[in-house]
């Protein structure tokens, strides 16, 4: 068995694809990409007799052929290394929730060793797109380290409210009855006058298919195909809330689709079982579907809140906080990520007003 070594790096800016890189898997995706070793080495910058002798080393190593070697031909990887290479691009996909937190608590780390007034600001959060590039801006702009943990929505909001973190990450779909699973869900994790909501930004859920969509799935209707491999998100997140809702406006029930609870733990894995072939159509955010060149087929534009106790609407770094999402800056960014729109963003919202299936009814003694 082969055992894996973790490191890390310090630097003033990253790729986006750097995290848990392994020179060998990053130069198969380059020749799986260009189709040509000479291109691949063009890529990552190495000559070709180097990215050749790397390969031919590897080979001997894992005892396994990489590449099918036929001169004059299109390079093409071998069944192994395309078994490789996709096992290895899933398993960074469902990782991707706790290398975002692990990045964060060691970039909180290395920010107050540097800067004594660098502030800290605990964020827990349904996962997202949007929200590692906050992270960035703030630290840069604002001296500001967003600790951010990723999680369902439910289990977001559960830690805001036993004090386990200053703000909570959630999304859900607005204009839905106040009987509808959205509204039993989130409904009992809120009291008025307690809880503040701050606009962060709408965003696109949908259907996530193979480039070029070969099975003719048009809808939801299809997922209760027989034979159909669908990924689902896991119990507790947002995104498997906003589903069951949109399912139960359509009349179709959860147990109608076959592979219901094949879950995964983020938009980024489950766009990747899709990509490797080992799902047929994924539920999630239009952002992961493009990044990976999938198509997408918008169901719903929900939006995504920041929640805050009262008691922590002024504290400094919620202030800093606020006045990012304001920023023009940071709604130019956002509204550069496929699938997203500045919605109020930093604007402090009545919970009335904004989500109209919501209702606050006195306990019974």
């Amino acid at each position: 068995m082969h055992r894996i070594r973790l490191t890390y790096s310090l630097g003033n800016d990253r790729t986006p694809d750097d995290d848990l890189h392994h020179p060998l898997l990053h130069l198969l995706e380059a020749i799986h990409r260009s189709g040509s070793i000479s291109a691949a080495a063009r890529e990552v910058n190495l000559s070709y007799r180097h990215v050749w002798g790397e390969l031919k080393r590897w080979e001997q190593e894992l005892g396994q052929s990489l590449l099918v070697w036929s001169k004059g031909q299109r390079a093409q990887l071998a069944p192994f290394g395309e078994k490789l290479l996709w096992a290895e691009r899933r398993a960074r996909a469902r990782l991707a929730p706790q290398v975002e937190a692990l990045r964060s608590e060691l970039e909180r780390a290395f920010a107050v060793a540097f800067d004594a007034e660098a502030g800290v600001l605990s964020v827990y959060a349904s996962h997202d797109a949007a929200l590692p590039r906050l992270r960035e801006m703030a630290i840069a702009q604002h001296k500001l380290h967003l600790e951010i943990q990723f999680m369902g929505s439910v289990d977001a909001l559960a830690a805001l409210n036993e004090g386990r973190c200053v703000v909570a990450g959630f999304h859900a779909l607005v204009q839905t009855p106040p009987s509808s699973p959205t509204a039993r869900v989130y409904r009992p994790m809120f009291k008025p006058g307690h809880h503040k909501l701050i606009g962060f930004a709408e965003r696109t859920q949908g259907l996530i298919l193979p480039a070029g969509n070969p099975l003719g799935i048009q809808g939801l209707a299809d997922l209760a195909r027989p034979g159909l491999r669908f990924t689902n998100r896991q119990r507790g997140t947002g995104t498997r809330v906003v589903l069951e809702q949109l399912l139960a406006s359509t009349g179709l029930e959860p147990s109608a689709i076959a592979t219901w609870e094949q879950a995964e733990p983020s938009h980024e894995a489950v766009a990747e079982a899709v990509a490797s072939g080992s799902a047929d159509v994924a539920f999630g955010i239009e952002a992961a579907a493009r990044r990976r060149g999938l198509d997408f087929i918008e169901l719903a534009r929900e939006q995504y809140f920041l929640v805050t106790l009262r008691s922590h609407l002024e504290q400094p770094e919620v202030l800093k906080l606020r006045a990012l999402l304001r920023s023009a800056a940071w709604q130019q960014v956002l509204a550069t990520l496929p699938g997203y729109a500045p919605a109020r963003s930093g604007e402090v919202l009545s919970l009335r007003q904004v989500l109209p299936w919501w209702t606050w009814r006195k306990p019974k003694r």
